[in-house]
């Protein structure tokens, strides 16, 4: 009712750190500087970010970047396996604790409670461990593909 936010998030997955921004779009442009972002805060590391296939993901803008940027690595996940990617989890837990029935008198209050709580999980920050076993995650894709396929 009062407007929409974007929230771009990366999770360190060694130490929960997460490195976001809330942009009033979700296009091309916001997400490269949010990569820009994401680099600056990791300047002499390989970088692998592991990402949907939303369309702005893809565009020659990102690519042209990425190749001048080789230490960044991209890796997509299959459509319909949001679930592989951790931050997804970390985005259902900020929905949950912060974001669900919350009401907002504008959208600069809703990115002020998305920011503060994005300080108050990296001051408590611990790594982000899988809880099942690869064998649970693999039956979980198999399962998926099947009931993907109309069987």
């Amino acid at each position: 009712r009062h407007g929409t936010t974007t929230l771009f998030a990366a999770l360190e997955i060694a130490t929960g750190q997460v490195t976001a921004a809330c942009k009033p779009r979700h296009r091309h442009q916001e997400f490269l500087a949010f990569l820009k972002q994401v680099a600056k805060a990791y300047p002499d590391q390989q970088l692998h970010l592991v990402m949907d296939n939303y369309a702005a993901h893809k565009r020659i803008e990102i690519r042209d970047w990425l190749a001048a940027n080789p230490r960044v690595h991209v890796h997509f996940t299959p459509t319909s396996r949001s679930w592989l990617n951790l931050v997804e989890v970390w985005f259902g837990i900020i929905e949950r604790q912060a974001i669900h029935r919350g009401t907002f008198g504008s959208v600069a209050e809703l990115n002020a409670k998305i920011r503060a709580f994005i300080t108050g999980w990296n001051d408590r920050k611990h790594p982000f461990v899988w809880t099942k076993t690869a064998d649970d995650i693999l039956k979980k894709a198999n399962r998926q593909t099947t009931s993907n396929t109309g069987h």
